[in-house]
């Protein structure tokens, strides 16, 4: 069946109309292809265009011949005795269509890996070239991805070197923070290398530490943006919850931008979670030493400020346990003055006891030593 009998059955199923739009459209493209003559679409393309048009030899075979013999004895296997000669043959017939390029190319890489091992030089980049293309790379992965399923499968292609895979956390966080507002694009594209790698999971929790300590070189946007990113890792576990113990929320140690920083965090995480899941995962009891920081205990003035703080955020019920602890303070001070009182009493009993039985054995002993003269006087008298 030659080209033109088949665009004959093209027509037909046009005419036929029970196609849908798709297809029509496509067959309709391949006829103006074809009037076209085929411009754009070469039979061979000049890559592959290696022999002369007069060294070619054409065969027609029709699919109906009964002449074609399949050679099926290629398929089977047989040791060539000439195998040294023949493939010289080959190699004399494919220098004669090719040329001597492939061979010299051969050479030029052969003579360059002996260059390379007898020198054993290593050239270090001091002007960071290499990193500042790494970067640019990855920034441009992530501004034209469509979706973050997409960036992370491209992200993932990247070859990065050992102690790269930083560079990609920070680009990632570094891109966030430039948005306007914030894109839950970012949130899960960082999402994903968490539960991927382990590495990217410790990568972005040192981010977090440095982020926050510092938070106040960062515009209010980045800031907010910067909060909502890592609120999100929490929310989905990807990022493990003792990070937070890197932030104290007392009035000395933090700033106008931490507390903003803090603001946001938990506003976030309640909305992630719901207040009564984010109070059951701050109060559970392995994490105490977490938490701790965020809700001291150490000294009224600070469990008061984290009280006051949370109240002013409308998170006030995160401190149910904390306003507990402030109203027993007074009586578990009581407590712990009550067995020092008893402790000096039971030394001042302890001590007029002593006293009692020391007295006690002096008068005793004074009454032996006059029973002992009033027996020596009864004997002189007897004497006389």
């Amino acid at each position: 069946m030659n080209i033109a009998g088949i665009f004959e059955r093209f027509r037909g199923i046009l005419h036929e109309g029970e196609i849908d739009k798709r297809v029509q459209f496509l067959i309709e493209g391949l006829f103006a292809i074809r009037k076209a003559k085929f411009q754009g679409h070469p039979a061979v393309r000049p890559e592959l265009d290696l022999v002369e048009l007069e060294d070619q030899l054409t065969h027609e075979i029709s699919l109906e011949d009964d002449v074609i013999d399949p050679e099926t004895s290629i398929d089977v296997f047989k040791q060539d005795p000439n195998f040294v000669e023949n493939e010289r043959k080959y190699e004399e017939v494919k220098k004669s269509i090719l040329g001597d390029e492939s061979e010299d190319k051969e050479d030029a890489d052969s003579g360059s890996d002996e260059e390379d091992d007898e020198e054993q030089m290593q050239i270090k980049d001091a002007t960071e070239t290499n990193l500042v293309n790494l970067r640019r790379t990855i920034y441009l992965t992530i501004m034209s991805s469509v979706d973050f399923e997409e960036a992370g499968h491209k992200l993932l292609k990247i070859k990065l070197e050992p102690g790269q895979e930083m560079e990609l956390c920070i680009m990632l966080l570094e891109c966030c923070s430039q948005e306007r507002t914030y894109l839950r694009y970012y949130g899960l594209l960082g999402q994903r290398f968490c539960m991927i790698n382990k590495v990217h999971q410790e990568n972005f929790e040192t981010c977090f530490v440095q982020q926050y300590s510092m938070i106040h070189r960062l515009e209010t946007n980045k800031l907010r943006n910067v909060a909502k990113f890592f609120a999100h890792l929490l929310g989905t576990n990807a990022l493990p919850w003792h990070v937070l113990s890197y932030i104290r929320l007392t009035e000395e140690d933090t700033t106008s931008s931490s507390r903003i920083f803090i603001k946001i965090l938990f506003q976030e995480l309640s909305e992630h979670l719901g207040i009564r899941l984010l109070n059951e995962r701050l109060n559970d009891p392995s994490m105490n030493d977490t938490f701790e920081s965020i809700f001291p205990k150490d000294n009224p003035r600070n469990t008061r400020f984290a009280i006051n703080f949370f109240t002013s955020i409308g998170l006030g019920g995160l401190t149910e346990n904390l306003r507990e602890y402030l109203k027993n303070m007074p009586r578990m001070i009581m407590q712990q003055q009550k067995p020092e009182s008893e402790d000096e009493s039971d030394s001042g009993s302890s001590s007029s006891s002593s006293d009692s039985s020391s007295s006690e054995s002096e008068s005793d002993s004074s009454s032996d030593e006059s029973d002992s003269d009033e027996d020596k006087r009864r004997k002189r008298r007897k004497r006389k």
